[in-house]
């Protein structure tokens, strides 16, 4: 078969077309080399310096692993503080800007950022406008996705407070009060915390939301208290991990701590000294978001 000269230009644009949609699964490197696309997910904390933080750290690699048995993992602390204290102790962690250029360096191009905070606040903020400046660099990475924190939506709520509820020690009775010490923040994000208490108590009135830096305070825990005439109190965390704040600002012996104040207040105090993150039904929620921010990743 032969053909005319006109014939060519009329084939040259299917031609175009049949290359341009072959592109997609590959992701360009410099020097016009095609790099195959390569995935990976980067675990982003607030982070701690107490060894017994670990434990949450560990549940969540592990469950990350387990539902992503082929996917490079790595970790990173968004607390500047953190990451300097444990660098004088000798353990170098990574930032999301260190951890992300390393990821750069060996060649992903597909990354699932995942958020392991609480609320949407100044640390997830910052972990957007941080690791979403390595989509499109130059030589840099074709797709980057965001997992959102553990409370973000109205589904997200009712689902933690399920979570926590089931996650409350058994001898727990309903005359017994729980109090959540969540961080607390100066970020508007802050009135996740005040939302928490309005859903948790439509399921159970003696669960009661505190912060450490943000509202509702100690004081507003205790007149909370003080108003469902309750006297014995199981302390946990709202936080991820226990860490500092968890062992001497709400369970330590120290005059100021909540278990302290609460104890001076009458309440009999019972410290719980796990991680939201070392119960499977809260972890669940996580790795919800996780799995949303990989498939989001797609392959182009």
């Amino acid at each position: 078969m032969q053909y005319r000269f006109g014939d060519r230009f009329r084939i040259l644009p299917a031609l175009v077309l049949v290359l341009l949609l072959a592109l997609p699964s590959f992701a360009f490197a410099g020097h016009g080399d095609a790099a195959p696309v390569k995935k990976g997910i980067l675990l982003v904390a607030f982070g701690s310096s107490m060894p017994q933080a670990q434990a949450s750290f560990d549940a969540i690699d592990k469950a990350v692993k387990k539902a992503f048995p082929d996917v490079p993992v790595r970790w990173a602390y968004s607390s500047a503080i953190i990451r300097h204290k444990l660098a004088k102790e000798g353990k170098l962690i990574d930032s999301p800007v260190s951890a992300m250029s390393k990821m750069m360096d060996e060649g992903f191009t597909h990354v699932a950022v995942q958020s392991l905070h609480t609320i949407p606040g100044e640390e997830y903020c910052g972990i957007l406008e941080t690791v979403e400046k390595f989509e499109g660099m130059p030589k840099g990475m074709t797709k980057v996705v965001v997992g959102k924190p553990l409370l973000y939506s109205n589904d997200d709520m009712q689902k933690t407070v399920a979570a926590v509820l089931s996650s409350i020690p058994k001898e727990r009775t309903k005359k017994d009060a729980v109090v959540l010490m969540g961080h607390g923040t100066p970020h508007p994000a802050n009135i996740y915390y005040p939302a928490s208490q309005y859903y948790f108590s439509k399921a159970d009135p003696n669960i009661i939301v505190g912060t450490v830096e943000g509202t509702p305070t100690l004081d507003d825990v205790k007149a909370m208290l003080k108003k469902r005439k309750v006297k014995k109190v199981y302390l946990m965390p709202y936080m991820s991990v226990a860490g500092d704040h968890a062992r001497n600002d709400m369970a330590g012996d120290e005059p100021d701590s909540w278990k302290s104040e609460l104890t001076k207040a009458g309440f009999k105090c019972v410290p719980v000294l796990k991680g939201t993150a070392e119960y499977p039904a809260v972890l669940d929620i996580w790795m919800d978001h996780l799995k949303v921010a990989y498939k989001h990743l797609g392959n182009n």
